[in-house]
């Protein structure tokens, strides 16, 4: 398993604090500290983990851009929508849905309501990650919540993408909404739980 390279400052950092407290430690206050810090230190170890995945191969497969859970899925004149809840405990880092061209990716700050708010996906800190294929264009929003403080992407326009490569990540819990043409059918309900580049999001209808 690795690690995502966003993670490693707070891995090390209170891994190095937290052996120093115990080094210099001559009482209950200075040890208890010491160990709060490797546990923490563990802890985003496991948040920033990169597990490796089987991507799901198949003809016009739309894939899960991330790990979580379905909060909604809505459709509107032009497009369907799902939106996964991503707690503190799932895998962070977020897979290109489809085969395509990134056509671009903005920037949006703004706050960081917690991610179940209707309002977060309008008004929290977001990128848009536009994919665009023969099919139609994809948008992977990385959205901010109450505890995640930074979307970082690692894609830039022009690049190539095959689906499931890694595209970015989101520093602690947060929320990744995936918008689809609407000759799509939707394969995921409201409640289910999503593996990035592994559950089929959607297929394509030819």
């Amino acid at each position: 398993m690795q690690i995502v390279k966003e993670g490693y400052r707070f891995i090390i950092v209170p891994l190095i604090f937290g052996l120093v407290l115990l080094i210099v430690s001559r009482g209950t206050i200075l040890t208890t500290a010491g160990i709060l810090c490797i546990l923490i230190s563990l802890f985003c170890v496991y948040f920033f983990r990169d597990p490796q995945v089987e991507i799901t191969k198949g003809d016009n497969l739309i894939l899960s851009p991330c790990n979580g859970t379905v909060l909604e899925v809505s459709e509107n004149e032009t497009e369907k929508i799902i939106k996964v809840f991503l707690s503190v405990l799932d895998v962070h880092l977020q897979r290109s849905p489809v085969m395509g061209k990134v056509k671009c990716v903005e920037y949006k700050p703004g706050k960081f309501l917690k991610a179940m708010d209707p309002q977060a996906h309008i008004v929290n800190e977001q990128n848009i990650i536009t994919i665009e294929n023969e099919s139609g264009k994809y948008l992977v929003k990385q959205i901010a919540g109450i505890l995640a403080r930074r979307c970082v992407s690692w894609v830039k326009p022009g690049d190539i993408l095959n689906i499931g490569d890694k595209i970015g990540v989101i520093k602690f819990s947060s929320q990744v909404d995936l918008h689809i043409p609407k000759n799509t059918d939707v394969k995921v309900n409201q409640g289910d739980k999503v593996v990035s580049g592994v559950t089929i999001f959607a297929t394509l209808n030819k």
